[in-house]
């Protein structure tokens, strides 16, 4: 599978992804990394990023990871934590990995920090593995 048509194919259908500025910046099997900067559109109204950022950036990063596998894949659960705000301007990173590859099930852990490397948020991330390979037409 060939992992920069599996990134421009998900980046491509995914609306809101592209609507929050969510670039996929690094993929490869069980391993993804997102990045965006915090906009005045981002902010909650404490002026800090609102959490559903941090989540979908998690989600979008696992997600990928995922399918670099080459196979179809639904999330299934997803259990997420909140410690620290960013504020517009700031870079955010959410790195992915695979900390079980199943047949079926696949678990991937991630991470969101800002530029200065201080953790955000943090979640895992449980895939259902279909048995379909991914299909990019």
């Amino acid at each position: 599978m060939d992992l920069e048509q599996i990134t421009r194919f998900r980046t491509e259908r995914n609306a809101f992804g592209k609507h929050l500025s969510i670039a996929v910046e690094e993929l490869r099997p069980g391993y993804a990394r997102t990045g965006k900067t915090v906009t005045a559109e981002d902010l909650n109204p404490l002026k800090v990023a609102h959490g559903g950022v941090y989540y979908t950036m998690a989600d979008i990063a696992a997600g990928n990871a995922m399918a670099a596998h080459g196979y179809a894949a639904v999330t299934v659960n997803a259990s997420f934590s909140y410690f620290r705000s960013a504020v517009e301007g700031d870079r955010l990173t959410a790195e992915a990995t695979e900390i079980k590859s199943g047949k079926t099930i696949c678990v991937f852990d991630v991470q969101v920090r800002d530029q200065t490397g201080a953790l955000l948020a943090a979640g895992t991330f449980t895939f259902f593995r279909m048995e379909q390979p991914l299909d990019l037409a």
